[in-house]
């Protein structure tokens, strides 16, 4: 039993149980019958699936298209391009 109350999220891409603070949120959630599926700064409402700060881990999740699987769906390019971008900023 953990001793401290830190909610832990697994990593789609490696599978990894971190704190959900290390981690990124993308979120699914449907709007007057439009899905839309984006990158979270903060809380938002929807389905989660999170992702680590890691290159390796986009890399995985992209290629076994662990995100569509999350949200049992389409998940466009732009998608990865956003979180590729906020890994590429944790990493400087």
């Amino acid at each position: 039993m953990r001793s401290n109350n830190i909610p832990l999220r697994k990593c789609v891409g490696c599978g990894a149980r971190k704190p959900k603070s290390d981690l990124i949120r993308i979120v699914k959630k449907e709007e007057n019958g439009k899905i839309n599926i984006f990158v979270s700064s903060g809380h938002a409402e929807g389905r989660g699936a999170y992702i680590c700060r890691s290159v390796d881990c986009l890399i995985k999740a992209k290629k076994a298209r662990r995100l569509e699987r999350a949200f049992s769906g389409r998940v466009d390019l732009s998608v990865y391009d956003d979180v590729e971008k906020l890994v590429n900023e944790s990493e400087q």
